[in-house]
């Protein structure tokens, strides 16, 4: 009884409401076209079906209205968050969808064009100047982690298997973008123009190092090339690319953000955060997700239930793609389409990038204490990216052995004269811990400085001699 006088109200509410011609009123009956019914006939309410009683070949139609509701109830209703049709009866949305989301894909394992795929054209001087930054970057990355374990870096963190996701994104933007990264993506500031001997003043912390040696090795950052210096907490950086990205929307700048990120940073708040805040400003930012499987030591699987990270971009909605991390112009040309979307239009683009971590998360990790020695084999061998990459610049006629070994050799060479450099550099005084932050030290600063340099003076054996004091 109950139910049935709110219907009564709400059509007597209704029919006033109507009576005052057009207006702001919350309150309307649907106007919405019903498919198959006439135009004329289309004052009976939002929608009515057609139920057959009888098997196909008793076409005696009995009509219903859908969902349980009477004809000239009202279907819908102006939210503030925008105008919803009502139904009778109760659905939830499934937790997944029935298929998992396509991966784009240009170049298959043997490097060979995919037939009807659609990329964007790279002319030859572009492609041979993107493999050997890959080519750089994978015995940049074994020479310093040889180092490491030699004890004449503390620490370090490889980008192996990940060569096509750093290099072709970072060629598929301009130097004007801004770069927020994680921590796996020196080769976006390869490519950018970092030198090798950049690369290892870092790691050594030495009078060269921008970071005054106060960061640990790998964090990476230069003003001069629009990278912002790598920070070690998770995800930090992804609402900081909306803020960056904003300012240059404001500026009216034909420019974007970029943020790099792995699957493990997605079940940080900091990336629900910046999503929801990237698409209601519509900011021209470009989420980056590395999917490499494993975070640390967490698998995807217990990373999330979702179908990856691609289907949380639409939640949002942003406009989302997922694209094979291992295949060099599948990311070009997705980051080069997502770019102009970003500019052009105003939004926010999500991209998953498909891939595997080969090597350790870090100097500090051994990976088959949680994952199968010949899993990281494979993907090392059988699913290589710049393998996989060069395959398809040597079969365009671009590329032969001998300029392989040329390249590898001057490279290894390159690094080996850079260390040597970096090793021999005096490293910042330890006045420069205390320095950058206040333009006048502060009493408590200047209390922990004395407090410091009277400890060193008492235990002078326990501290290394090559830090100026």
């Amino acid at each position: 009884m109950a139910a049935w006088l709110a219907r009564r109200a709400a059509r007597r509410l209704a029919g006033e409401l109507c009576s005052h011609g057009p207006g702001p009123w919350p309150l309307s009956l649907s106007t919405v076209p019903v498919l198959g019914v006439p135009s004329g006939d289309q004052s009976r309410g939002f929608c009515s079906v057609r139920r057959f009683a009888g098997d196909s070949t008793a076409a005696a139609a009995v009509e219903e209205p859908e969902n349980g509701l009477a004809a000239g109830d009202l279907q819908f209703v102006d939210f503030p968050g925008g105008k919803l049709s009502f139904v009778g009866e109760m659905n939830f949305l499934p937790e997944s969808q029935r298929e998992r989301i396509n991966c784009y894909r240009v170049l298959d394992d043997d490097g060979g064009t995919i037939y009807s795929s659609r990329f964007q054209e790279v002319s030859k001087e572009l492609a041979l100047k993107m493999y050997s930054n890959m080519v750089t970057l994978q015995i940049m990355d074994t020479i310093f982690y040889e180092a490491q374990r030699q004890g004449r870096i503390s620490f370090y963190l490889t980008s192996n298997g990940e060569e096509a996701i750093n290099i072709a994104s970072a060629a598929a933007l301009s130097a004007q973008d801004i770069v927020l990264p994680q921590y796996r993506e020196p080769g976006v500031l390869l490519w950018r123009g970092f030198t090798l001997q950049e690369f290892a003043n870092q790691l050594f912390g030495n009078k060269l190092d921008y970071g005054k040696g106060r960061q640990m090795p790998i964090h990476y950052g230069s003003n001069r090339l629009n990278y912002f210096t790598v920070s070690s907490p998770i995800a930090t950086q992804l609402p900081q690319a909306v803020g960056a990205a904003y300012s240059l929307k404001m500026d009216k700048k034909k420019a974007c953000a970029i943020t790099y990120f792995g699957d493990g940073g997605t079940s940080e708040g900091d990336f629900h955060a910046a999503l929801n805040f990237a698409a209601v400003t519509e900011a021209p930012v470009i989420f980056f997700c590395r999917n490499n499987g494993w975070a640390i030591s967490t698998p995807t699987a217990e990373q999330f239930r979702s179908d990856g990270v691609v289907t949380r971009g639409q939640a949002y909605g942003i406009r989302s793609i997922r694209v094979d991390g291992n295949d060099t112009l599948a990311v070009y040309s997705a980051v080069h389409t997502a770019r102009e979307m970003a500019i052009t239009e105003g939004r926010p683009i999500l991209i998953e990038a498909m891939t595997y971590r080969v090597g350790q998360h870090s100097t500090s990790d051994d990976s088959t204490k949680y994952r199968p020695a010949d899993e990281m084999e494979h993907w090392r061998t059988a699913r290589d990216p710049v393998s996989r990459y060069r395959k398809w610049v040597q079969g365009n006629g671009w590329w032969c052995d001998t300029q392989e070994s040329e390249l590898r050799n001057n490279v290894r060479q390159e690094l080996l004269q850079a260390i040597q450099v970096a090793e021999r550099m005096p490293k910042h005084g330890l006045a420069e811990l205390f320095t950058d932050v206040y333009d006048q030290m502060p009493s408590n600063l200047r209390e922990q400085e004395r407090s410091l340099l009277d400890t060193i003076k008492k235990h002078s054996a326990e501290y290394p001699a090559d830090v100026p004091v």
